[in-house]
């Protein structure tokens, strides 16, 4: 039950992120730069705040500066940044699945380069995906945004690059902390060239640094303690209800529509991504 309890609030906290961003750049209340940069300053302060509480316990050798890597911590800027911008111009619902599929096939496709092979069902998946996508982009009344689409595949992307390079990591929480620290610079280059366009109302600070320290400083650390009692194949299938989770957040918080082609999109997109986990399982 505790597995189960900690599972639900990170699923909920990723999902989250989506909703806060929205409402943050939702009628003018910040710029998509500044929510990147609270965002990301807050989510440090907060896991350097648990990392210290955790240290005596967990961590007693293991030190910051040798933790993380500067091209993780460029593919969590890219990420976050890129995922600001797309949703000026995305719903929570359909920025959410974007964002989730391209990560899923990042990883999906970064394994088949490293030399893994697909079966024909998960090729079949993999194209199921795609069709998906097709589908979503069709030009229609409902299409989504290109530019948000392209900003949030990039995100995704990213995403999924900085997740390949987490895999492995014998020290999570001291990995994700210094890689957090270390997008610092980073958000100062951001912020040189952003200057002129920024927005700090009270409301959007607000929703950015609860994103940043809540959604995701405290919901990667809830993460990880899921993770130690999840096999991977079910860390990987629960993810699927992220983009469900966003559209419901969406819809009760900002009265988004979900489509009837957002609907049919996500059941190609997810059904593609859930055949090649599971095959890749049973493999």
């Amino acid at each position: 039950m505790k597995t189960i309890g900690l599972t639900a609030l990170a699923l909920i906290a990723f999902a989250a992120n989506s909703v806060l961003c929205r409402l943050a750049l939702d009628g003018g209340l910040m710029d998509a730069a500044s929510f990147t940069e609270i965002r990301l300053l807050s989510g440090a302060l907060m896991l350097g705040l648990i990392f210290t509480l955790q240290k005596n316990k967990m961590y007693k050798t293991q030190t910051l500066k040798a933790s993380g890597s500067w091209l993780a911590s460029l593919m969590l800027f890219i990420y976050a940044v890129t995922f600001s911008y797309a949703y000026i111009a995305l719903d929570i619902a359909t920025g959410a699945l974007i964002l989730f599929a391209a990560g899923q096939i990042t990883l999906i496709l970064a394994a088949l380069f490293l030399g893994s092979r697909l079966s024909l069902l998960e090729w079949s998946g993999l194209l199921l995906a795609f069709i998906g996508f097709v589908y979503l982009m069709l030009p229609s009344a409902t299409t989504p945004s290109w530019s948000g689409f392209v900003l949030m595949s990039i995100s995704g992307v990213a995403w999924g690059f900085y997740t390949l390079m987490g895999k492995g990591s014998t020290h999570p929480l001291a990995d994700t902390t210094s890689n957090f620290m270390r997008s610092i610079p980073m958000l100062g280059v951001l912020l040189l060239f952003s200057f002129e366009y920024m927005q700090l109302g009270g409301l959007g600070l607000f929703y950015a640094v609860l994103s940043g320290a809540i959604a995701s400083g405290l919901g990667y650390t809830i993460w990880y303690m899921a993770l130690e009692n999840l096999k991977m194949i079910h860390a990987a299938v629960v993810q699927l209800f992220v983009p469900v989770l966003a559209a419901v957040g969406g819809y009760m918080v900002m009265n988004e529509d979900i489509t009837l082609r957002l609907f049919i999109a996500s059941a190609i997109i997810l059904s593609g991504i859930l055949l090649v986990i599971l095959q890749r399982n049973k493999a």
